[in-house]
């Protein structure tokens, strides 16, 4: 690491990214350095009511923006992008989620037809409690409510794909994008593996909390400040996401069908797992089949994503990337006490 600044941005409206690739960076960062960084909702901050449907309020297809991207200065193709997020905190006291029509895992779609009828569009409006640390749900059509635990993730984080490409912020793939697993939380480093010069990044589709899978297609959809530290690992490659906590290793997969998207995951966290112990590739199997975890990213996007976890204790405390992880956790914990 050779940085060591906080770099601060805030986007106006117009600088909104909403492709990972073809668009330029709006600032330059260094390995080591912390960017402090505002994420706009999926809705663009435009639903704010229930009273907002979003087919009436949003300017299709001009959803899920992100922030960035930011150029790695010496970021080169077939390096690793290390992203930890140190903070991730709702920047409102309320958030929103919706159904839609033709969208969600329960519905007919424009990809599963079907003659039924679509699903009616509705909001849900969110009370945000930060000091208290809950959302509170409210039905829409009775006097129910429920306290739920606040969780922040951020749904969507990636870099620019390979050969020139230019895709969706809403297509998860290898070079990352709109994943929605609710792994992706404050304490967790990502990994990306770097595809064009600079990598450049962006970040967004803050989520105050989401079940897995993202079944209806939204999770509790919020705007958020979030505070990532930034490190390069020169010459190593990361063929899918992957993410690390300080107690387990994951490794992403999106594709189509979501038996497609488990069997990416668990392959690159069999092979990853071989690597870091030494192990037959075969043992690294049976291994990851009998501790590992299979939590599900969505499964209502235009490609499905899984993760593949395992704890790190039944690897016998392995060192992945050479320690990373650990060094942008003290990074960011000096930078949250010191604050």
């Amino acid at each position: 690491m050779s940085g060591g600044e906080l770099i601060e941005y805030r986007p106006l409206s117009e600088e909104y990214a909403y492709t990972f690739g073809g668009r330029a960076a709006v600032r330059r960062v260094r390995p080591g350095d912390l960017v402090s960084l505002y994420t706009e909702d999926c809705f663009g901050g435009v639903v704010r009511d229930v009273t907002d449907l979003p087919s009436a309020v949003c300017n299709f297809p001009y959803l899920n923006p992100v922030t960035g991207p930011f150029h790695v200065e010496g970021a080169e193709p077939g390096d690793t992008l290390a992203l930890h997020f140190v903070e991730i905190a709702p920047a409102r006291d309320w958030a929103v989620t919706t159904t839609l029509p033709h969208f969600g895992a329960l519905t007919g779609t424009h990809t599963t037809a079907t003659l039924q009828e679509p699903l009616e569009e509705r909001v849900w409006k969110y009370e945000v409690d930060a000091a208290a640390g809950t959302v509170r749900y409210r039905a829409s059509r009775s006097d129910f409510t429920v306290e739920l635990p606040l969780d922040p993730m951020h749904g969507t984080v990636g870099v620019a794909p390979a050969a020139g490409e230019a895709k969706l912020t809403i297509t998860p793939d290898a070079h990352g994008g709109n994943m929605d697993t609710p792994e992706l939380r404050a304490g967790v480093t990502v990994y990306l593996g770097v595809n064009v010069d600079g990598a450049l990044f962006a970040i967004g589709d803050g989520h105050c909390r989401q079940g897995e899978g993202e079944v209806t297609g939204a999770a509790v959809e919020a705007a958020m400040n979030t505070v990532v530290a930034v490190d390069l690992i020169k010459g190593v490659g990361t063929p899918w996401p992957r993410l690390e906590s300080d107690g387990h290793l994951m490794s992403t997969g999106s594709a189509r069908p979501l038996e497609d998207a488990f069997r990416i995951s668990q392959h690159d966290l069999v092979t990853w797992t071989a690597g870091l112990t030494g192990l037959d590739t075969l043992d690294a199997y049976q291994l990851v089949a009998q501790a590992g975890q299979a939590p599900v990213g969505n499964v209502v996007d235009t490609n499905y994503t899984m993760v593949a976890k395992v704890a790190k204790e039944y690897l016998g405390g392995p060192v992945a990337y050479d320690g990373v992880h650990e060094r942008l956790r003290a990074l960011g914990r000096r930078y949250l006490s010191g604050r």
